[in-house]
Protein backbone atom coordinates (compact mmCIF):
# COMPACT_ATOMS: atom_id res chain seq x y z
CA UNK A 1 0.00 0.00 0.00
CA UNK A 2 1.23 3.67 -0.57
CA UNK A 3 1.30 6.55 2.04
CA UNK A 4 -2.22 7.42 1.41
CA UNK A 5 -3.80 4.21 1.48
CA UNK A 6 -2.11 3.54 4.56
CA UNK A 7 -3.69 6.80 6.06
CA UNK A 8 -7.11 5.86 4.97
CA UNK A 9 -6.95 2.45 6.23
CA UNK A 10 -6.18 4.06 9.59
CA UNK A 11 -9.37 6.01 9.50
CA UNK A 12 -11.51 3.34 8.64
CA UNK A 13 -9.96 1.70 11.65
CA UNK A 14 -11.23 3.96 13.80
CA UNK A 15 -14.55 4.59 12.17
CA UNK A 16 -17.57 3.38 14.36
CA UNK A 17 -21.03 2.31 12.71
CA UNK A 18 -24.26 3.02 14.41
CA UNK A 19 -26.30 0.09 13.31
CA UNK A 20 -30.43 1.74 14.66
CA UNK A 21 -31.82 4.19 16.49
CA UNK A 22 -31.58 2.45 19.58
CA UNK A 23 -27.61 2.23 19.19
CA UNK A 24 -27.86 5.91 18.39
CA UNK A 25 -29.72 6.52 21.83
CA UNK A 26 -27.16 4.73 23.66
CA UNK A 27 -24.35 6.96 22.07
CA UNK A 28 -25.81 10.42 22.91
CA UNK A 29 -26.22 8.90 26.73
CA UNK A 30 -22.66 7.94 26.79
CA UNK A 31 -21.49 10.91 25.47
CA UNK A 32 -23.40 13.05 27.62
CA UNK A 33 -21.33 12.15 30.49
CA UNK A 34 -17.87 12.08 29.60
CA UNK A 35 -15.62 10.82 32.30
CA UNK A 36 -12.36 12.04 30.60
CA UNK A 37 -11.61 14.52 27.36
CA UNK A 38 -13.46 13.13 24.91
CA UNK A 39 -12.99 13.84 20.93
CA UNK A 40 -16.48 13.20 18.69
CA UNK A 41 -15.29 13.25 14.88
CA UNK A 42 -16.89 13.02 11.76
CA UNK A 43 -15.33 11.70 8.58
CA UNK A 44 -17.15 12.30 5.10
CA UNK A 45 -16.10 12.39 1.52
CA UNK A 46 -14.28 15.61 1.76
CA UNK A 47 -12.40 14.66 5.08
CA UNK A 48 -11.09 11.25 3.33
CA UNK A 49 -9.01 13.46 0.67
CA UNK A 50 -7.60 15.31 3.45
CA UNK A 51 -6.41 12.34 5.16
CA UNK A 52 -4.39 11.09 2.01
CA UNK A 53 -2.86 14.38 1.80
CA UNK A 54 -2.16 15.89 5.19
CA UNK A 55 -0.72 13.68 7.25
CA UNK A 56 -0.65 16.03 10.48
CA UNK A 57 -4.36 15.91 9.83
CA UNK A 58 -4.78 12.35 9.47
CA UNK A 59 -2.88 11.88 13.09
CA UNK A 60 -5.61 14.43 14.17
CA UNK A 61 -8.39 13.10 12.77
CA UNK A 62 -6.91 9.67 14.46
CA UNK A 63 -6.69 10.51 18.25
CA UNK A 64 -10.72 11.37 18.43
CA UNK A 65 -12.35 9.11 20.67
CA UNK A 66 -14.89 8.58 17.93
CA UNK A 67 -15.35 8.88 14.50
CA UNK A 68 -18.71 8.63 12.60
CA UNK A 69 -19.38 7.97 8.90
CA UNK A 70 -20.96 10.94 7.16
CA UNK A 71 -22.39 10.58 3.71
CA UNK A 72 -23.21 8.93 1.08
CA UNK A 73 -19.61 8.51 -0.22
CA UNK A 74 -18.61 6.78 2.94
CA UNK A 75 -21.53 4.39 2.91
CA UNK A 76 -20.03 3.39 -0.97
CA UNK A 77 -16.58 3.16 0.55
CA UNK A 78 -17.97 0.91 3.14
CA UNK A 79 -19.94 -1.27 1.00
CA UNK A 80 -17.16 -1.89 -1.41
CA UNK A 81 -14.78 -3.04 1.59
CA UNK A 82 -18.32 -5.68 2.40
CA UNK A 83 -18.75 -3.74 5.52
CA UNK A 84 -22.51 -2.54 6.33
CA UNK A 85 -22.29 1.18 6.81
CA UNK A 86 -25.13 1.41 9.54
CA UNK A 87 -26.94 4.80 10.11
CA UNK A 88 -25.59 8.01 8.12
CA UNK A 89 -24.83 9.75 11.60
CA UNK A 90 -24.09 13.63 9.62
CA UNK A 91 -23.33 16.13 12.18
CA UNK A 92 -25.97 18.58 10.66
CA UNK A 93 -28.60 16.19 12.47
CA UNK A 94 -26.41 14.51 15.40
CA UNK A 95 -25.08 17.49 17.26
CA UNK A 96 -28.31 19.24 17.90
CA UNK A 97 -29.32 16.01 19.58
CA UNK A 98 -26.53 16.13 21.65
CA UNK A 99 -27.11 20.08 21.79
CA UNK A 100 -30.23 18.60 23.83
CA UNK A 101 -28.64 16.19 25.76
CA UNK A 102 -26.43 18.70 27.75
CA UNK A 103 -29.89 20.94 28.53
CA UNK A 104 -28.42 23.19 31.49
CA UNK A 105 -25.28 22.63 31.29
CA UNK A 106 -22.04 24.70 30.12
CA UNK A 107 -21.51 24.66 26.07
CA UNK A 108 -18.41 26.46 24.19
CA UNK A 109 -19.46 27.78 20.97
CA UNK A 110 -16.05 28.54 18.80
CA UNK A 111 -16.43 28.94 15.34
CA UNK A 112 -17.80 30.50 11.82
CA UNK A 113 -17.98 34.64 12.08
CA UNK A 114 -20.39 36.85 13.14
CA UNK A 115 -23.62 37.80 13.01
CA UNK A 116 -23.99 33.91 12.41
CA UNK A 117 -22.26 33.04 15.67
CA UNK A 118 -24.33 35.08 17.76
CA UNK A 119 -27.42 33.97 16.08
CA UNK A 120 -25.92 29.83 16.38
CA UNK A 121 -25.43 30.57 19.97
CA UNK A 122 -29.31 32.32 20.55
CA UNK A 123 -30.75 29.23 18.89
CA UNK A 124 -29.31 26.98 20.90
CA UNK A 125 -30.16 28.62 23.87
CA UNK A 126 -34.11 28.61 22.91
CA UNK A 127 -34.18 25.32 21.23
CA UNK A 128 -31.82 23.07 23.19
CA UNK A 129 -31.73 24.95 26.92
CA UNK A 130 -28.14 25.04 27.30
CA UNK A 131 -25.59 27.54 29.11
CA UNK A 132 -23.37 29.38 26.87
CA UNK A 133 -20.04 30.23 28.86
CA UNK A 134 -17.96 30.86 26.02
CA UNK A 135 -18.51 32.51 22.42
CA UNK A 136 -15.37 32.88 20.00
CA UNK A 137 -15.21 33.08 16.44
CA UNK A 138 -13.39 30.42 14.56
CA UNK A 139 -9.87 32.50 13.17
CA UNK A 140 -7.67 32.57 16.47
CA UNK A 141 -4.64 31.07 17.45
CA UNK A 142 -4.80 28.00 19.60
CA UNK A 143 -3.85 29.07 22.52
CA UNK A 144 -6.62 31.63 22.65
CA UNK A 145 -8.88 28.31 22.68
CA UNK A 146 -6.60 26.52 25.10
CA UNK A 147 -6.78 29.66 27.68
CA UNK A 148 -11.03 29.71 27.16
CA UNK A 149 -11.38 26.44 28.20
CA UNK A 150 -9.31 26.62 30.80
CA UNK A 151 -11.14 29.66 32.10
CA UNK A 152 -14.33 29.10 31.43
CA UNK A 153 -14.83 25.06 31.85
CA UNK A 154 -17.20 24.06 29.96
CA UNK A 155 -18.90 20.63 29.64
CA UNK A 156 -19.23 20.48 26.15
CA UNK A 157 -17.08 22.29 23.33
CA UNK A 158 -18.49 22.95 19.64
CA UNK A 159 -16.07 23.62 17.07
CA UNK A 160 -17.12 24.89 13.70
CA UNK A 161 -14.06 26.06 12.09
CA UNK A 162 -14.18 23.61 9.44
CA UNK A 163 -11.46 20.85 8.39
CA UNK A 164 -8.37 20.85 9.27
CA UNK A 165 -8.32 23.55 11.94
CA UNK A 166 -10.76 21.89 14.10
CA UNK A 167 -9.58 18.66 14.39
CA UNK A 168 -5.92 20.06 15.43
CA UNK A 169 -7.28 22.37 18.27
CA UNK A 170 -9.80 19.19 19.41
CA UNK A 171 -6.52 17.41 19.67
CA UNK A 172 -4.98 19.88 21.97
CA UNK A 173 -8.03 20.50 24.31
CA UNK A 174 -7.83 16.91 24.10
CA UNK A 175 -4.67 16.63 25.73
CA UNK A 176 -5.30 19.16 29.14
CA UNK A 177 -6.89 16.51 30.67
CA UNK A 178 -10.20 18.08 31.56
CA UNK A 179 -13.04 15.71 31.30
CA UNK A 180 -15.58 17.42 28.74
CA UNK A 181 -16.94 16.51 25.44
CA UNK A 182 -15.17 17.75 22.09
CA UNK A 183 -17.11 18.14 19.08
CA UNK A 184 -15.96 18.74 15.50
CA UNK A 185 -18.88 20.34 14.31
CA UNK A 186 -17.71 21.72 10.71
CA UNK A 187 -20.51 24.08 9.41
CA UNK A 188 -22.98 23.03 12.48
CA UNK A 189 -22.80 26.74 13.68
CA UNK A 190 -23.13 28.44 10.31
CA UNK A 191 -26.79 26.00 9.94
CA UNK A 192 -27.67 26.84 13.33
CA UNK A 193 -27.00 30.50 12.97
CA UNK A 194 -28.81 30.77 9.58
CA UNK A 195 -25.81 31.00 7.25
CA UNK A 196 -26.34 27.74 5.49
CA UNK A 197 -29.89 26.29 4.35
CA UNK A 198 -30.23 22.61 4.60
CA UNK A 199 -31.74 20.32 1.87
CA UNK A 200 -35.24 19.29 1.68
CA UNK A 201 -36.21 16.11 3.71
CA UNK A 202 -36.27 14.21 0.21
CA UNK A 203 -33.06 15.30 -1.11
CA UNK A 204 -31.54 14.59 2.24
CA UNK A 205 -32.81 10.89 2.07
CA UNK A 206 -31.23 10.32 -1.32
CA UNK A 207 -27.71 11.05 0.09
CA UNK A 208 -28.11 14.30 -2.31
CA UNK A 209 -27.55 17.14 -0.26
CA UNK A 210 -24.21 18.13 -1.17
CA UNK A 211 -26.04 18.49 -4.56
CA UNK A 212 -27.99 21.49 -2.80
CA UNK A 213 -24.82 22.61 -0.87
CA UNK A 214 -22.79 23.08 -4.29
CA UNK A 215 -25.89 24.86 -6.29
CA UNK A 216 -26.17 27.42 -2.94
CA UNK A 217 -22.70 28.00 -2.51
CA UNK A 218 -20.74 26.83 -6.17
CA UNK A 219 -17.92 28.81 -5.79
CA UNK A 220 -16.49 27.81 -2.20
CA UNK A 221 -17.66 24.23 -3.04
CA UNK A 222 -16.07 23.71 -5.95
CA UNK A 223 -13.09 22.21 -5.83
CA UNK A 224 -14.58 20.21 -2.46
CA UNK A 225 -17.40 18.44 -4.55
CA UNK A 226 -16.83 18.83 -8.45
CA UNK A 227 -13.44 17.64 -7.75
CA UNK A 228 -13.26 16.28 -4.57
CA UNK A 229 -15.94 13.89 -5.30
CA UNK A 230 -14.83 11.90 -7.89
CA UNK A 231 -11.49 11.62 -7.00
CA UNK A 232 -12.32 10.15 -3.89
CA UNK A 233 -14.40 7.45 -5.63
CA UNK A 234 -11.24 7.16 -7.81
CA UNK A 235 -9.18 6.61 -4.34
CA UNK A 236 -12.11 4.41 -2.89
CA UNK A 237 -11.38 1.79 -5.86
CA UNK A 238 -7.82 1.68 -5.59
CA UNK A 239 -8.10 1.93 -1.62
CA UNK A 240 -10.30 -0.92 -1.70
CA UNK A 241 -8.73 -3.10 -4.21
CA UNK A 242 -5.42 -2.79 -1.97
CA UNK A 243 -6.81 -4.37 0.43
CA UNK A 244 -8.34 -6.80 -0.47
CA UNK A 245 -5.09 -7.92 -2.39
CA UNK A 246 -3.37 -7.42 1.15
CA UNK A 247 -5.53 -9.46 2.64
CA UNK A 248 -5.56 -12.31 0.22
CA UNK A 249 -1.26 -12.07 0.29
CA UNK A 250 -1.78 -12.38 4.00
CA UNK A 251 -0.48 -15.90 5.16
CA UNK A 252 -3.21 -18.28 6.43
CA UNK A 253 -2.65 -18.90 10.08
CA UNK A 254 -2.87 -22.99 11.10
Amino acid sequence: MGEWQNSWKTIIGKLQTVSDPAHEQRLLEALGQPEAPTVLGFVNAHAMNLVAGNADYCQSLASADVLLRDGAGMAILYRRLGLTPGLNMNGTDFIPKLLAAFKGRRVAFWGTQEPFLSRAVACSEARFGVLPVSVHDGFAEMATYLELARVTQPELIVLGMGMPKQEAVAARLAASGRACLIVCGGAILDFLGGKVSRAPQWLRRLGGEWVYRLLREPRRLFMRYVVGNPLFLLRTLLCTKAMTLGARNTPRRI
